[in-house]
């Protein structure tokens, strides 16, 4: 038996590891936010594997696991860093835009002409 039955249960496993890594954020539980921001990234960074069969899907899971990087990124920069890795988490946050803008600007064109032919 397997422990979720399909990709939408593991997805909503993802929601509650990712809530749990902000709510250690918010209360500045350091040990705790650094523990959860691994498994939370790597479901992020599993779906998004699962999904690479699937374009629209595919492109909307790197948006999110480059999120969920930043996300993570900028808490370590408040715990550890003086919040000076902001920054580094905007490239990531860059990225999960530039993932979708590909999709929506040049794939589902290409998807919806090919349609129409």
């Amino acid at each position: 038996m397997r422990l979720f039955q399909n990709l939408r249960e593991y997805e909503n496993l993802h929601i509650v590891l990712w809530l749990m890594k902000d709510t250690c954020w918010l209360l500045e539980w350091k040990l705790a936010g650094v523990c959860m921001a691994i498994p939370t990234i790597g479901v992020a960074l599993h779906i998004t594997w699962r999904h690479r069969k699937n374009n629209a899907e595919l492109f909307h899971s790197i948006a999110v696991s480059n999120w969920i990087c930043a996300n993570a990124i900028w808490m370590l920069g408040e715990f550890f860093y003086d919040d000076t890795l902001r920054p580094l988490a905007g490239v990531f946050f860059g990225f999960g835009f530039i993932s979708l803008a590909i999709y929506y600007l040049v794939i589902l064109p290409k998807k919806y002409k090919a349609n129409k032919s």
